[in-house]
């Protein structure tokens, strides 16, 4: 099963969560410059539903940093970047004021893994049993 991300209105939203250390990155900043210790959430900023850089950044987060804490989406966050936004490492989706969260479970229920892999697992190829123990096997081969 793929880990799956949390839907929230706009208008449900909170920013700030009592006791949580957040983080609210600019989609042109480099979260490699981020002092990531003690941080429970990292707030990630789509200006407008084109500019896909906080991809980018949930993916560095998640993979090249090692990120646990909570990532999410906030800003023009439509139905149509959902799927994309799970596999980059977004925990929370908040959705545009139009969006429909129903409409929105409906598209994230269709499909319930990938075969290649993202920002929470790697590729089912490479977790299947032994399936990448032959790569380094060099025995019995004449040099």
């Amino acid at each position: 099963m793929h880990h799956k991300i949390k839907l929230i209105a706009s208008h449900a939203y909170a920013t700030r969560a009592t006791g949580q250390n957040v983080i609210n990155l600019a989609n042109d900043a480099d979260p490699r410059t981020l002092a990531l210790a003690g941080v429970d959430r990292v707030e990630l900023n789509f200006p407008k539903f084109t500019d896909g850089r906080a991809f980018s950044q949930a993916y560095l987060l998640r993979r090249r940093l090692g990120f646990h804490g909570e990532i999410v989406a906030l800003g023009d966050v439509l139905i149509d970047q959902l799927l994309q936004m799970q596999r980059s490492g977004f925990d929370v989706a908040v959705l545009r004021a139009d969006q429909d969260l129903a409409l929105a479970q409906r598209q994230l229920d269709r499909f319930s893994g990938f075969y290649q892999g993202d920002a929470q697992r790697a590729p089912l190829f490479a977790a299947a049993t032994g399936a990448c123990a032959c790569v380094n096997n060099t025995e019995g081969v004449a040099a």
